[in-house]
């Protein structure tokens, strides 16, 4: 019988515990041990021991983010190598991810070798959880959308910060405004940071939309008058740090915009679906690809992003439909188009969730909301349709609205909209 080899790496920030062995013998497996580096050049020297080894599929466990690295190495070093040579198989080259939980050993059975080679053995018995891994063109857009939303979270936590350390100085500013970072409040920051210490001055900064009148504000600004230096030094630094932040956010924009640039249509129509836009879509578009090629249909999407009910069955009785956790990142991005969704006004999005609020309760309504999103992202991306909006009350007006917003947000991160009105395609 041929030989078959199957390699599996047990991964940590510096070395590598990989086991190689024939699985196409019989009998038990004769495992040949190895320990590798983590450093570029030893990661060289792991793929070409692989390829003398004649090792035609590997797995790995998704140890935090050590796999990566080893991962981009075997893609660059060694898949090439397998799968280009004479008499390569379907398989040859192929690369697997399994999460560490489904390869847990016995308690008080830990052993880095012994953990690849019940890798190996668990994954003939195809009894391994594999992750899905994109290809690396689509990592880098991960990479950098990802990237973008730790710095929106980050800005978040910063003007909790900043609120705090208002109310520390007695500025009550946050009382009377929506939106402490808005055009107004930021104004009259900047001015009492710079050394500005009358509240009447201050006051009269603010726009006119502003709710508070300018004796509420002025009340509000009081403790400027004997604020300590400290404070304004302090909110000059806090200032300086929030632009740094918001700059890096736009710098991320449109470095997620110049990658995605050949798939503008793809970003188009995603962010035509009520609760998507043009941020969501390309987030979602680089966490499942520009059409979905992985998922063979939508009830695939569903159980990967784990916005489906989950089944647990014993004896014939059912315990539980609590949704199985997935992709984290879409599942937050699902849950929030989901919350704007449900708020347009007239849309099937909207006369759907009331019809299930009643049954269901408000979280499993929006839950229910976010499963139909995504298994209508997943035809907008597979099948290449548009969405059309089939709801009871939706007028012309609003499409004309939603329309310009959408293309008003496309230029602004550089794509180029061609005038007229969107083109009425096949439905979704």
């Amino acid at each position: 019988m041929r030989s078959y080899r199957i390699a599996a790496i047990d991964v940590h920030k510096k070395m590598l515990a990989v086991v190689v062995t024939d699985v196409a013998g019989e009998g038990e497996y004769q495992f040949e041990r190895r320990k590798f580096g983590t450093t570029p050049g030893e990661l060289r020297v792991l793929a070409q021991w692989l390829v003398e080894m004649e090792v035609e599929e590997i797995v790995m466990e998704s140890t935090a983010q050590y796999w990566k690295p080893v991962w981009a190495a075997l893609e660059r070093y060694w898949k090439p190598a397998r799968q280009k040579r004479e008499g390569a198989t379907k398989m040859s080259g192929t690369l697997h991810l399994c999460q560490a939980k489904s390869n847990h050993g016995p308690r008080g059975r830990k052993n880095d070798f012994a953990d690849a080679e019940r890798m190996i053995k668990r994954l003939m018995a195809q009894e391994l959880v594999l992750s899905f891994v994109p290809d690396s063109e689509q990592r880098l857009w991960r990479t950098v959308t990802r990237r973008k939303h730790q710095l929106t979270r980050a800005k978040v936590g910063f003007k909790n910060q900043l609120e705090a350390l208002l109310e520390q100085a007695h500025i009550k500013l946050s009382s009377l405004v929506s939106d402490l970072l808005g055009v107004s409040a930021r104004r009259m920051l900047k001015a009492l940071a710079e050394g500005e210490s009358d509240p009447a001055v201050l006051a009269a900064m603010a726009d006119r939309g502003l709710r508070a009148t300018p004796a509420q504000l002025r009340d509000a600004l009081d403790a400027c008058t004997e604020l300590n230096g400290v404070f304004r030094r302090l909110l000059k630094m806090a200032l300086e740090e929030l632009q740094v932040i918001e700059t890096h956010i736009e710098q991320l924009d449109r470095e997620a915009m110049d990658l995605m640039r050949e798939h503008h249509d793809v970003v188009q129509r995603v962010a035509e679906v009520p609760g998507f836009g043009v941020d969501s879509a390309l987030q979602m578009i680089a966490e499942v690809g520009p059409t979905a090629a992985v998922f063979p249909t939508e009830k695939h999407l569903s159980s990967w992003v784990g916005v489906c009910p989950g089944s647990e069955e014993s004896a014939g009785e059912s315990h539980s439909t609590r949704s199985p956790k997935g992709n984290r990142h879409m599942r937050r991005l699902l849950n929030q188009a989901a919350q704007a969704a449900v708020k347009v006004k007239g849309s099937i999005m909207e006369v759907t969730f009331h019809r299930l609020l009643p049954r269901l309760g408000y979280k499993q309504a929006i839950w229910a909301i976010a499963h139909r999103l995504c298994r209508l992202l997943w035809l907008i991306l597979h099948k290449g349709v548009r969405y059309e909006e089939r709801g009871p009350a939706v007028s012309a007006k609003s499409k004309r609205v939603r329309a310009t917003r959408m293309i008003r947000e496309l230029k602004k991160l550089g794509y180029r909209i061609e005038g007229g009105p969107l083109p009425a395609v096949a439905q979704a």
